[in-house]
């Protein structure tokens, strides 16, 4: 069986018990599965057909290395937020051309180390950041390769926390400045445009705000063709959500298909940047009942060793994720508060939860915590950072280990 499933005894991963895992590597702890991870990437790899495309994985969903060199040896590239991130994707065997530099905020020594390793492109986010890209390319000798990423402000329909295409968030060059923009890049020495950008946001659920920015993008790649730019590619960004609770969400043929339909009469390869859609579903957290006390009348709190400190994503934007017993006991559904263990009242992991009944001690599943879940990870309350082990082949390895009191304290005098 590929992935999460129930066997007569209980969840298991790839065919492998998450008790036994956990019984060995302790808890919490985050379970991958190498074959639903290398499976979701090969759909969406297929969803583009014999379209010239490529998919840059986006490091910022998740980064553990085994994790990404599972990637890479399957053809992705990357998408770095970071000059940290482009420093581990390197370190796993990405080259430079392989890598996609975004983010809002990069700092000068970033943006001199980027123009130095002359990436595939620095997605610029500003006026003000493409003058100094423009600046440290003339001062070194170099032609820096850029992309615009432009705000077309759609929105997303996702959460505040994480829409990043609305005129009033803090991401891209609004649209209207962008085809100003344009007609100047042409003749400028120290920079060359090789593509335009959208990202509309996170964890997009319907195709209204896909297809807006196909049409976006399509769009604005016309205007930099009048413009006298001859783009290499165009990237469509990322964002496409995943399941969470059951419902429906767009396929990766719907989404490819989106923006297909509307670049291809400009012969244009496609660069994508999915993060959550690749590795979302791939990943669980395993985490063991603490403690049960009343609530209410009707319902209990169900205390367990994982909560903000390990998964943010209910504390930060009120996320679900499905709760589920590693072994589910007889017994009638009781509602349940799953609350962490951090000194917050926040710490509130899944609200009103209906569960066949816990003990102290029963281990529960954490579903699709694959993404935003490690990488958001803290040391609040001097918690160490769980363990990671990834599912292969009817074995299982730890590829990171938990953090020790040593490593809390390595970097303190």
């Amino acid at each position: 069986m590929i992935g999460f499933s129930h066997t007569s005894e209980d969840l298991a991963c790839d065919g492998v018990s998450l008790s036994a895992i956990a019984a060995a590597a302790g808890t919490p702890v985050y379970v991958y599965s190498a074959e639903t991870l290398r499976q979701r990437y090969r759909d969406l790899d297929a969803a583009f057909g014999d379209y010239p495309h490529a998919i840059h994985y986006a490091f910022k969903a998740n980064s553990t290395r085994a994790l990404v060199a599972e990637l890479r040896a399957l053809g992705s590239a990357v998408d770095a937020v970071s000059m940290w991130e482009v420093d581990v994707a390197r370190a796993v065997g990405f080259t430079p051309r392989q890598i996609v530099f975004d983010g809002v905020g990069k700092s000068d020594a970033e943006l001199e180390s980027a123009v130095a390793l002359d990436l595939k492109a620095i997605n610029v986010e500003s006026a003000g950041e493409l003058a100094r890209v423009e600046a440290i390319a003339a001062r070194t000798g170099v032609v820096a390769r850029i992309a615009i990423r432009v705000n077309p402000d759609i929105d997303a329909k996702s959460h505040p926390h994480i829409s990043t295409g609305l005129r009033i968030n803090k991401f891209g060059i609004p649209a209207d400045d962008v085809q100003a923009l344009l007609p100047t890049l042409r003749d400028r020495r120290a920079i060359r445009l090789v593509a335009v950008h959208v990202h509309v946001g996170s964890q997009i659920t319907s195709m209204d705000p896909i297809r807006g920015a196909a049409v976006r993008l399509a769009e604005l790649a016309r205007s930099a063709q009048r413009a006298g730019v001859t783009l290499e590619y165009v990237d469509a960004g990322g964002g496409l959500g995943i399941s969470y609770d059951g419902g429906a969400v767009p396929s990766f043929r719907d989404y490819a298909s989106a923006f297909i339909d509307e670049i291809r009469a400009l012969h244009l390869p496609i660069v994508v940047e999915p993060g959550r859609s690749i590795i979302g579903p791939a990943g669980v957290l395993v985490a063991r009942v603490l403690d049960l006390k009343p609530r209410t009348g009707f319902s209990e709190f169900a205390v367990i060793d994982a909560g903000m400190t390990e998964l943010m994503r209910p504390a930060l934007y009120n996320a679900f994720h499905l709760i589920e017993p590693i072994r589910a006991r007889v017994g009638g559904l009781k509602q349940y508060e799953v609350v962490g263990p951090v000194c917050e009242s926040g710490d509130v992991v899944g609200r009103d939860r209906m569960l066949t009944p816990l003990e102290v001690g029963d281990l529960v599943a954490i579903r699709d915590a694959g993404a935003y879940g490690v990488v958001m990870a803290s040391n609040y309350n001097r918690r160490p950072m769980p363990a990671e082990v990834l599912v292969d082949n009817g074995t299982w390895r730890v590829i990171r280990r938990r953090q020790t009191l040593n490593d809390l304290l390595a970097l303190e005098t």
